[in-house]
């Protein structure tokens, strides 16, 4: 067990020390906006009120690697397949750059592989929540639309 902040946590992830799954990426990537413990209280007091949305990840799975899919992304389905009863699979033979270079509504998990993971990010985000800190984990440049 060892207590790290959202960066470190982050930054032994990338070295591939430890791993976490793409939607606990994607939560530290958004507590990299609060500096202490202090703020990050101070918002989630002001916003407490405020609701939440529901959100279930769709993969759309690439040639060259797979994309989380989430609400208010450009390729999220309108009608998502929450209970998997469904199976629908969304797939396509374009590369992973390809589709971010077409793309210009983001909100998004790219995974390359299991210790390279991206969020993209440019919508805003609803109930006054906070978007994350748009972290790669490697050196690609999908950022050119953003």
């Amino acid at each position: 067990l060892q207590w790290s902040s959202p960066p470190e946590a982050i930054e032994r992830f990338k070295s591939q020390e430890i791993w976490f799954p793409p939607p606990q990426f994607y939560e530290f990537c958004r507590l990299c906006n609060f500096s202490s413990l202090s703020e990050l209280h101070k918002f989630s007091s002001g916003r407490a009120l405020e609701g939440c949305e529901h959100w279930m990840p769709v993969m759309l799975t690439a040639s060259d690697g797979s994309i989380q899919l989430l609400p208010g992304d450009e390729l999220y389905p309108e009608d998502p397949d929450y209970t998997g009863e469904k199976k629908t699979i969304m797939s396509t033979d374009k590369k992973v750059e390809e589709l971010m270079k077409e793309g210009s509504i983001f909100h998004r998990i790219v995974i390359k592989n299991i210790h390279n993971y991206a969020v993209y990010v440019n919508i805003q985000a609803k109930y006054k929540h906070i978007n994350p800190v748009m972290i790669n984990c490697d050196s690609s440049d999908y950022n050119s639309k953003l």
